[in-house]
């Protein structure tokens, strides 16, 4: 959840794609609300690409499901985001064609990190030294960590 420069290579790679084969098995369900499927346009070659993330925060009354960049100081799906709008987003069994997004800025990305610490603190302990963060807020790189992080919010287009 935080910026790493380490790109998920290997088993791990594998690991981490695997959900997307249950996004198109249509049993997206079985990820409840803790995934998100998205697709989006390569920006140089214009090809379909998919990535399943993991999601930071839901709201379902809005909706809207934030997830950030992880691996990799920029992820090519962040960059592809940044130059063209994703093709769509599953959360669950919901799916959202040409969904509506927004990039947070960095003390919207704090505070929701600090949320999702104390939402889920084992998940954390383990991810955040993977990921290069701080395991505590009190630590005192955590604003610069955090203020690095980027994060980009999802909803259905009305």
């Amino acid at each position: 959840m935080a910026v790493t420069d380490r790109k998920p290579r290997g088993a791990l790679r594998i690991l981490l794609r695997a959900p997307i084969w249950l996004y198109r098995a249509r049993l997206g369900w079985l990820a409840g609300h803790r995934l998100l499927y998205l697709a989006h346009r390569g920006r140089r070659t214009g090809a379909r690409r998919e990535v399943v993330v993991e999601v930071v925060s839901y709201d379902p009354a809005v909706p809207e499901v934030v997830v950030v960049a992880a691996w990799g100081r920029n992820p090519d799906w962040y960059r592809n985001i940044q130059a063209a709008p994703a093709i769509e987003v599953r959360l669950g069994a919901r799916r959202w064609p040409e969904p509506d997004h927004r990039f947070l800025e960095s003390g919207e990305v704090q505070e929701l990190l600090v949320a999702y610490q104390k939402a889920h603190p084992r998940a954390w302990k383990r991810l955040a030294p993977l990921l290069g963060f701080p395991e505590t807020p009190t630590d005192p790189r955590w604003p610069e960590v955090a203020g690095k992080t980027r994060a980009i919010a999802f909803k259905p287009t009305r």
